[in-house]
């Protein structure tokens, strides 16, 4: 299916609900790049067990395709002093939820309680602030279907730089006026503290621990 191996399938045919695909990605350590920028297949990840954002949303996405279901790729757009994060964003009874792999407090997981996709961006302003309590988050894309790249980014064995590449080309939503941008109050400390709270160091220590084992279900290398 997809290129994947069989027991690639049965892993992610495992992860049959939002959540269990969160706490999977959740007890995936983070990926530092400590050998420079990569955009790593799903089959990558879970061979190496590591990554950021929008590798974690590839592999849910993939996820989601294993299980015959239907997500999206959202990207989420900072000034120029912060950093984008791409998530997975999905359906259920008519409200928009989206599954996030981050190593901080915040930009995490989104219960399907939102009635629209721009609201569903909206829970993460506040929470979108840089180091000194700048409100960041600008835009948003509109949804992105990554079927209509194919399939090969799914098993490839070099970085699949078409898919944010793709993301970047997609039409984005702005969400504040330059008026509403000047008037932004920076966070409070307690705020900045809080969302520089970290879950894994770089030798793939965990500082954060009551994770939920269940899911983690990692390929080992050959």
């Amino acid at each position: 299916m997809y290129g994947l191996t069989e027991e690639e399938v049965n892993i992610l045919k495992k992860l049959d609900t939002p959540h269990k695909i969160q706490i999977f990605l959740d007890n995936i350590p983070r990926n530092f790049e400590p050998e420079g920028d990569t955009c790593m297949s799903p089959r990558k990840v879970l061979r190496e067990n590591r990554c950021h954002c929008i590798e974690g949303a590839m592999l849910a996405y993939t996820t989601f395709m294993v299980q015959k279901k239907k997500a999206f790729i959202l990207d989420l757009t900072a000034n120029s002093k912060d950093f984008d994060h791409v998530i997975l964003i999905f359906k259920e009874e008519g409200y928009w939820g989206a599954i996030s792999k981050s190593n901080y407090a915040v930009l995490r997981y989104r219960e399907p309680i939102y009635r629209t996709i721009r609201e569903l961006v909206m829970s993460y302003f506040n929470e979108y602030i840089d180091q000194i309590g700048n409100k960041t988050l600008r835009s948003y894309s509109k949804p992105v279907n990554l079927k209509k790249i194919g399939y090969k980014w799914i098993t490839a064995e070099e970085d699949v730089w078409e898919v944010p590449n793709l993301l970047i080309e997609t039409k984005h939503y702005p969400i504040l006026n330059k008026k509403q941008i000047r008037n932004l109050k920076k966070a409070d400390p307690i705020e900045v503290v809080s969302s520089e709270m970290k879950v894994w160091t770089p030798n793939a220590k965990r500082l954060i621990e009551g994770y939920n084992p269940q899911y983690r279900i990692i390929i080992k290398p050959d």
